[in-house]
């Protein structure tokens, strides 16, 4: 397959360097340095400023859009329109509703569209998926979660502060992640409570994220992101009525990957303990761009796709009501 990716910034690097043996046709960029920076790594691929024609090109099957969040629905829409294959970064778009019309042209044109969630395809994530599959936890209960970093001298000035370009804060961030981990273990969920505060940086969007929410079950959802973590933290705990998943660290910075698995017992004692270790280098996101061709190869829809980051969205949207954002 060849692929266009349009946005040559740190994401659009990463996923140049795991294409899986597919080939990167085209390095599109509003920052001519950018692209020729990264095509410069790839021989034979073009470079271009102009995404209206990148997603166009004859010799484009796939787009892969790693834009800031205002654009990446337009692109990903004009893509479909062409009838190319998308891949749209996480969180999709702004709002919801911004992501109808990419939905309705895909659905016209025959592409196909997977929304970037990396998360689900981390090896302790892959390992509790499996887990939980069996039906050794029984009923899950709850989910507890935290992520979150400190930030960077100026970051109030970047472009995640500005609600126009972004769309908000930490919740459409790192929150979106927890919140689509939690629907793929818990299912359909509903915002029942939460808030989004800005306590540390001198900027219009929160920097911290804190949303209850539940299943038509009554199963829960405790989620908090935040952007006032001076020590990086990735922490995902999963509780079944025979036994606990817990998820640490996602590499680098967040600490080694690893899942622990705490078995209940009968006598409800301290429990026996399975831990897996993870410290190799992260490879979510080979993994799941090489789903997506698995989803191309096949005429599958892609899961998480469009409707996956609109249901998390959604989530976001009713926090920003709730707290007046």
């Amino acid at each position: 397959m060849r692929i266009a990716i349009v946005g040559c910034g740190l994401i659009g690097q990463k996923r140049a360097s795991t294409l899986g043996g597919q080939t990167l046709a085209v390095c599109c960029d509003v920052d001519l340095s950018k692209a020729e920076s990264l095509a410069a790594k790839i021989p034979g691929a073009a470079v271009s400023t102009d995404w209206r024609s990148t997603v166009a090109r004859d010799d484009v099957d796939v787009v892969i859009v790693c834009t800031t969040h205002n654009l990446l629905p337009q692109i990903a829409q004009a893509a479909a329109a062409h009838g190319k294959h998308v891949l749209i970064e996480k969180p999709g778009a702004r709002r919801a509703a911004e992501l109808d019309v990419v939905r309705q042209t895909a659905n016209r044109t025959g592409a196909l569209v997977r929304v970037g969630f990396n998360h689900r395809y981390h090896r302790a994530f892959i390992k509790a998926r499996e887990i939980f599959e069996s039906g050794v936890l029984e009923d899950l209960l709850f989910i507890r979660a935290r992520y979150g970093h400190g930030g960077r001298p100026g970051y109030e000035k970047e472009w995640r502060a500005d609600a126009a370009i972004s769309g908000g804060g930490e919740a459409i961030d790192q929150g979106m992640h927890l919140i689509d981990l939690a629907r793929w273990f818990l299912g359909d969920l509903k915002l029942t409570g939460g808030k989004a505060a800005t306590y540390f940086w001198n900027m219009p969007v929160e920097d911290n994220a804190f949303l209850l929410l539940e299943t038509a079950g009554q199963q829960v959802a405790f989620l908090h992101s935040g952007w006032t973590e001076w020590k990086n933290i990735f922490s995902f705990e999963i509780f079944g009525r025979m036994g606990k998943l817990e998820i640490s660290g996602l590499g680098g910075s967040y600490g080694v990957e690893t899942l622990r698995h705490y078995q209940m017992t009968a006598e409800m004692g301290p429990p026996p303990t399975i831990i897996y270790e993870y410290p190799m280098s992260d490879d979510s996101w080979l993994r799941e761009f090489s789903e997506f061709m698995e989803d191309v190869r096949l005429g599958r829809k892609p899961r998480p796709g469009i409707e996956d980051a609109q249901a998390a969205l959604t989530i976001v949207e009713n926090l920003y009501a709730n707290s007046k954002l």
